[in-house]
């Protein structure tokens, strides 16, 4: 979700651009303009690393790779050909693809997942208890499994899955309520507010092929389908399961949680298990003026810290109603201990869940292990058997940090299907880490555990009690070891041909008050850009060496410095979501980025590229008109990165996931015609689905009101998609 998604101010004081990171460690820029301007010999065998990747100081052309014995398959994979033609930019209420591919919706906000629920009215009628049984708002991201005919995971299965859809947050909301969102002398009615608790979250929906097709269709009346929401009941996992932290009036001893909100990208595990994350969080938690003085100091810098000082009004009104189950979205003291109010809600979220597709009557269960943060996603390096699982994981904010875990346990594949129960062997014990990216091109996690690097009771930052506060609150543990600020941490992916981690920084358009500098050498920083690193000793290891993998930019240097020196054929702003290609029959390792953009849009609407990837230090040196000195990788061209499809107006393209054949492509279509709209007359910015052409299907042909919605994508010719 990018700045110009942010809740209208008309509704929400929500504001994710605000920085809550005041630490003095250093920011991205600072360090690799250090690194740039270093001349001297690298040294030690983490150096020595780096200088083979990056050319020593990182100013002169790369050299091979020195380590690809770490990775699943070296470096030098023959580079696959993109099987389509690179389309123009536009601003056209439309999806707009490649030529020979086709479109059509799989489902879309409001589309009832079983019998018996009526059809998507247009008109915002829908009871808001039936929102437990229809597809939610915000689609973003998902992930394809495979379904057997016993009903088991089947990771090379490609005509019946089960699809995982995550559900963000609710726009104005104008396709929710009648006449948009209400707002009385500051209360809301508690109908909207239970729809919009219901719309959040996730789906879970089984879909096949049609016949003689590879496109897909959800299957409605599903037993596997099913809605995972803002109020579903879930268990703690992990060390802070049980901690005095999470104690609330709904789960005297702290081992239950009630809902998820505002969950952006996702995971998955090699067991089966979809890994939903919770991001923007802080739009749904209030806190009252003056609870301040009902705190300890240590509270207070933690709430602080993730950007819920006394006084912040919750954006979506949500504990406006009266009733006890509206009350719990304000994180306040109002009685005499914490079994007894709502003190501790706002810990409860901010974490990763892991719902089991497979079982439809199972329990979420939140991963506390992975840590506390505005999480974007929770992305696997391949599970390699007798290695521990690991993880990736980007902190969505302005100065946040980049994480991984790892696990204890080591992977047995003889855990495929094993369900929630495999992921507490897994994701319960195991280490998080912080990246902190050298000077010299090379770059160490950071070990965030209880009793380790100062993270102690006696922490001058933060007073650590045990590992369950570490994880709760990682972000004061990660500035206190001094993890590297970044710019807004996205997406990210791990290249299953050669391990190789690739991670959007989506933009930071406040630089320009900045001094410019080697990471961030244009004016601004309103286009992003990419960054990837290498693992040195294993995928669970703590060394790494990076680069810049692209610069996003404007083809005709306008708004920034065109230093990939991208063309009208691939040119892009604000890199947001990433994929890639994991199908298992066929070429994989294509690299998908997605776009959430506002400083790009007064030419064309945001997009997705594909890509094929290169290596760490496959770059060299790029000066900019300014004179500042930087490194990056390999200049794309059309034959290696092309413009694959464009949105409707005003939507982010997010969410994208590839059957293991490679021959059915799913994105989703967030939030279409957010600008505005007139209710009276049902005129909006954008009334996309409804009015894409040509129809492809009479059930969201013709409507309206602009819809969130999954978005299925085959060639004509039915072959594979994108090589």
């Amino acid at each position: 979700m990018n700045a110009h998604d942010a809740i209208p101010s008309s509704v929400s004081e929500y504001d994710d651009d605000a920085i809550v990171n005041f630490s003095h460690n250093p920011h991205m820029d600072s360090v690799l303009a250090l690194r740039l301007s270093r001349r001297g010999a690298l040294k030690g065998s983490v150096a020595v690393a780096a200088a083979s990747l990056l050319g020593g100081a990182g100013l002169s052309g790369c050299g091979g790779d020195s380590d690809s014995g770490n990775n699943p398959t070296d470096a030098a994979t023959p580079a696959k050909e993109l099987n389509f033609q690179s389309i123009a930019k536009t601003q056209a209420d439309q999806i707009t693809i490649a030529e020979g591919y086709q479109i059509s919706i799989l489902h879309a906000l409001g589309d009832p997942m079983h019998w018996g629920d009526a059809s998507w009215q247009d008109d915002g009628s829908e009871t808001p208890e039936s929102y437990q049984r229809r597809i939610g708002c915000g689609h973003d991201g998902m992930y394809y499994f495979g379904l057997s005919d016993d009903g088991r995971f089947d990771a090379n299965r490609s005509d019946r899955g089960l699809l995982c859809v995550n559900h963000e947050y609710v726009v104005a909301p104008y396709g929710l309520h009648p006449t948009g969102r209400t707002v009385t002398d500051g209360k809301r009615p508690a109908s909207e507010v239970d729809k919009e608790i219901f719309a959040h979250g996730a789906s879970v929906v089984e879909i096949k092929r049609k016949r003689g097709s590879s496109d897909m269709e959800m299957v409605r009346g599903s037993p596997y389908n099913r809605r995972v929401h803002s109020a579903t009941e879930m268990a703690f996992g992990g060390p802070a399961a049980g901690h005095a932290k999470l104690v609330n009036k709904l789960s005297p001893d702290g081992t239950r949680a009630f809902g998820m909100n505002n969950n952006c990208a996702c995971g998955y595990t090699p067991w089966g298990t979809y890994l939903t994350c919770e991001e923007n969080y802080l739009n749904v938690i209030g806190r009252a003026a003056g609870d301040d003085a009902r705190r300890s100091a240590a509270e207070i810098t933690a709430l602080k810290r993730y950007g819920l000082p006394a006084g912040r009004k919750n954006p979506y009104g949500w504990d406006s109603p009266e009733g006890e189950q509206y009350q719990r979205w304000n994180s306040r003291v109002s009685a005499a201990s914490a079994e007894l109010d709502h003190r501790n809600s706002f810990n409860t979220f901010g974490w990763v869940v892991e719902i089991d597709p497979f079982r439809p009557d199972s329990m979420p269960v939140k991963r506390t292990a992975l840590g506390r943060f505005n999480h974007e996603g929770a992305w696997p390096a391949p599970a390699v058997a007798g290695q521990p699982i690991v993880l990736y994981s980007g902190d969505d904010a302005r100065g946040e940090y980049i994480f991984k875990y790892v696990s204890d346990a080591l992977w047995d594949p003889a855990d495929i299907n094993g369900g929630t129960a495999a992921g507490a062997k897994y994701l319960d014990k195991g280490r998080l880490f912080v990246a902190q990216f050298r000077a010299d091109g090379s770059g160490q996690w950071l070990e965030l555990t209880h009793g380790q690097n100062g993270l102690d009771a006696s922490c001058p930052l933060y007073p650590f009690a045990d590992q369950g506060d570490v994880v709760m609150h990682c972000r004061l543990a990660a500035d206190f070891v001094g993890a590297t600020k970044m710019d807004r941490p996205e997406w990210g992916g791990v290249n299953p041909l050669n391990g190789e981690v690739y991670m959007t920084l989506t933009n930071n358009s406040k630089r320009t008050a900045q001094t410019l500098d080697a990471a961030n050498p244009r004016v601004g920083n309103a286009n992003g850009h990419i960054i990837r690193w290498r693992e040195l000793g294993g995928q669970a290891g703590t060394q790494f060496v990076w680069d810049v993998f692209l610069f996003g930019a404007r083809a005709d240097g306008k708004q920034s410095e065109n230093l990939s020196g991208l063309s009208d054929a691939n040119d892009f702003s604000s890199p947001d979501g990433l994929y890639f290609d994991q199908r298992t029959q066929g070429a994989g390792g294509l690299l998908w980025i997605q776009t959430d953009d506002s400083a790009y849009t007064d030419v064309t609407n945001c997009m997705m590229l594909a890509a094929i990837p290169g290596h760490v230090g496959d770059g060299g040196a790029v000066r900019t008109q300014e004179g500042q000195a930087t490194h990056m990788g390999a200049q794309p061209s059309q034959a290696n990165v092309r413009r694959f499809l464009v949105g409707p107006v005003d939507c982010e393209i997010t969410g994208v996931v590839v059957t293991p054949d490679g021959k059915t492509l799913f994105f989703n279509v967030q939030h279409p015609g957010e600008d505005k709209g007139d209710f009276a007359t049902n005129t909006f910015t954008s009334h996309w689905p409804g009015n894409q052409a040509p129809a492809s299907d009479s059930a969201h042909h013709g409507h309206k009101r602009p819809r969130s919605a999954t978005v299925a994508v085959t060639r004509k010719d039915g072959g594979t998609i994108g090589v």
